[in-house]
């Protein structure tokens, strides 16, 4: 496994490494103390790369836009010191797969790790509870659907949705990828993905990081 670690801090990349050390015997890690050392670092190699947002020569989260765009296929999670539900947003819709403060322990750290390395999506509980009482945040117009997509309220996912719908979305808010969903519900993989696909569509959501979000919200209405 190769991961690359970007933060401008030694002690906080060692402390990184450290941890990540647990994962499997043998890790290789690239590491980078600046935006022009983690872009010369970046290739397609990559099991994962942690990022952090504030960095010398880091404008905004353009260094993360940037690594998207060269190595799509490389799971970017951000590691970062901020705390504001709008920068975790802006992170996650930008593609990546996790956002983990650096306030969060050493163990939760790996395991949204692990739950990104085996094909989930991480999002802090500070951003879930950010999210206005009703309300379905990640619901972003489309096109096609502009109209009321942005004002979808939960009530109005009761009516759309299968309860089989509503299983995968429950299993989905709590990070699971698609083979642990099928395989907790009885169902092969492939019709797990026909599930996705019709909850995207029921939702007027783009991709899986916005149905985790809407999945969330859902799960905490109705418990």
């Amino acid at each position: 496994m190769k991961i690359l670690i970007a933060d401008d801090h030694r002690l906080v990349i060692e402390a990184v490494k450290a941890k990540l050390s647990e994962l499997e015997p043998g890790i290789e890690f690239v590491l980078a103390m600046s935006v022009d050392e983690l872009l010369a670092g970046a290739n397609d190699e990559l099991d994962l790369a942690l990022i952090d947002l504030n960095m010398p020569g880091a404008d905004g989260q353009a260094h993360i836009d940037e690594i998207r765009r060269r190595h799509p296929a490389v799971p970017v999670i951000v590691l970062s010191g901020y705390e504001d539900p709008a920068i975790m947003r802006s992170a996650l819709e930008r593609g990546v797969l996790g956002f983990i403060p650096k306030a969060y322990s050493p163990e939760v750290m790996l395991s949204a790790v692990r739950l990104v390395l085996a094909g989930g999506v991480y999002v802090p509980p500070m951003m879930l509870t950010a999210l206005p009482p009703g309300i379905v945040a990640g619901v972003a117009p489309t096109q096609s659907g502009a109209a009321g997509a942005s004002s979808a309220t939960l009530e109005h996912l009761r009516s759309v949705l299968t309860e089989r719908q509503v299983e995968v979305l429950q299993l989905l808010s709590q990070g699971k990828p698609n083979k642990l969903i099928g395989r907790s519900l009885g169902i092969s993989e492939g019709t797990v993905k026909i599930h996705l696909a019709a909850i995207f569509r029921a939702l007027n959501v783009r991709n899986r990081t916005e149905a985790v979000v809407a999945a969330q919200a859902l799960t905490e209405a109705q418990a």
